[in-house]
């Protein structure tokens, strides 16, 4: 089987990491109730962690590690589009060599963090954000994002999520009477 190389931002690898492994995680609160032991409330999804280990190997071997780094180093998140898993918005969150570099033999590891939901609704069209899938985020160039609000969602924690002032949140839904009050499938302009 002939799988299509990993990319990431403008980089794309030139044989596709030896081992990978992607971590779906879920948060749950747990309340005390009077007159009975709990109940267990669903917070929603949590972020995905895609983790691997690779190397480069060869003529230019650290020079292929430095271009991945290179990467690395740019702010912000990027599509990270994998061989085998849906196309994803993440964060490079680490890259580490594994041993001692030589120009011809680098051996690194590396983490990506998907960005909140995204999965859901993203694998559509590599390159190309569409539709606002359930806990999702809709872009296209310089227009304004949305994010679709999912069972837990409040307004402040989209404003943590997305980098924005509850108040600037606020202002820019104006359809909102309720900032306490946000309702599941309705969409959130979160810029």
């Amino acid at each position: 089987m002939n799988l299509t190389p990993m990319r990431y931002k403008s980089y794309t690898w030139p044989h596709n990491p030896r081992v990978y492994s992607i971590d779906f995680q879920r948060a749950v609160a747990v309340h005390k109730t009077p007159f009975s032991r709990y109940q267990l409330q669903d917070l929603g999804m949590g972020h995905r962690v895609m983790e691997g280990e690779g190397e480069f190997a060869g003529d230019g071997a650290y020079v292929e590690f430095q271009r991945l780094a290179c990467v690395f180093y740019e702010d912000g998140p990027g599509l990270l589009v994998h061989p085998l898993w849906q196309v994803a918005n993440a964060y490079f969150v680490s890259l580490r060599v594994e041993q001692e570099p030589r120009p011809d033999y680098v051996r690194y590891s590396f983490a990506f963090w998907e960005e909140y939901g995204l999965y859901n609704g993203l694998a559509s069209q590599v390159g190309e954000r569409t539709g606002t899938a359930g806990g999702g985020i809709s872009q296209a160039g310089s227009q304004p994002l949305y994010h679709r609000v999912v069972k837990g969602d409040t307004l402040w924690a989209l404003a943590s999520r997305y980098g924005v002032r509850l108040a600037e949140l606020i202002a820019l839904n104006p359809q909102i009477k309720n900032p306490n009050l946000i309702l599941v499938g309705e969409e959130v302009r979160v810029r």
